[in-house]
């Protein structure tokens, strides 16, 4: 496949994926959209870069929300995070959930503190559910939710909050990126803080589409029923077709399913 035709698959792929429903991080953008100064709860997924941290010090101190908490146990993504801010910030992250390091790193580049972290979780599912759970075990009955997640699966993310959440999410992806050629070869078009390598990338997002899909093999009610259903589009089906001929779909790993 030419280089070009691999681009624009890609970031067919990467639009889908990542939904965002205001044009910036404000209050002003939040009153115009859905006339509101604050939103309930501002949640953070671990399964993200760090500009995703750097993200939710950014809504903190903007005071967008009447809670701010942290979502993720240890999943797929778990171990390039982990090596990720101990570089950073040079504290120890063996062993320890997302959400822990996460809320380490913005106390410690920030002064940030957040006090509500879930640890548990292993998937976008149960991310989810605990998130819901540990909200009503503290007393807080949100009405809205600016869900924050890496840009390649903020999409599957909203799909499950719209399954166990009635009230308004907004969605607020960690980074937006398109992939562009540099020097013949695929390249991020902006510097993102902790940025995934480009196989990685693509792996992310390769793994995406079929889950989304809501067919027998997919995590819609027509298959697993861990999402609500959600309409992919023919040209993202057809991206994903081109590219399976170059590039793998990441499977499941039993080890992170929800017991």
């Amino acid at each position: 496949m030419e280089l070009f035709s691999r681009i624009k698959y890609l970031n067919t792929l990467a639009d889908f994926c990542a939904p965002r429903d205001l044009a910036e991080l404000s209050k002003i953008a939040l009153k115009e959209k859905y006339g509101i100064d604050r939103v309930s709860v501002c949640v953070l997924f671990g399964a993200t870069v760090l500009a995703g941290a750097d993200l939710l010090a950014q809504a903190v101190k903007e005071d967008l929300a009447e809670h701010y908490m942290i979502v993720g146990g240890e999943g797929h993504t778990t171990p390039t995070l982990r090596g990720l801010i101990h570089d950073e910030i040079g504290i120890p992250t063996d062993s320890k959930p997302e959400a822990e390091i996460l809320r380490a790193y913005l106390l410690k580049q920030f002064g940030v503190e957040i006090p509500l972290i879930e640890t548990k979780s292993t998937n976008c599912g149960n991310n989810v559910t605990n998130c819901l759970a540990l909200l009503r075990e503290n007393g807080v009955s949100p009405n809205s939710i600016l869900i924050m997640q890496d840009a390649t699966m903020q999409g599957r993310m909203d799909a499950v909050f719209r399954k166990h959440f009635t009230g308004t999410i907004i969605n607020y992806p960690t980074y937006e990126v398109r992939v562009i050629e540099k020097n013949s070869a695929l390249a991020f078009d902006r510097e993102i803080h902790g940025m995934w390598t480009m196989d990685h990338y693509i792996d992310l997002l390769m793994g995406e589409i079929p889950r989304m899909t809501d067919d027998e093999n997919g995590y819609g009610p027509n298959g697993k029923n861990y999402q609500a259903h959600t309409d992919v589009p023919a040209e993202v089906t057809d991206a994903y077709r081109e590219l399976s001929a170059e590039y793998h779909t990441r499977e499941a790993n039993s080890a992170y399913a929800t017991n």
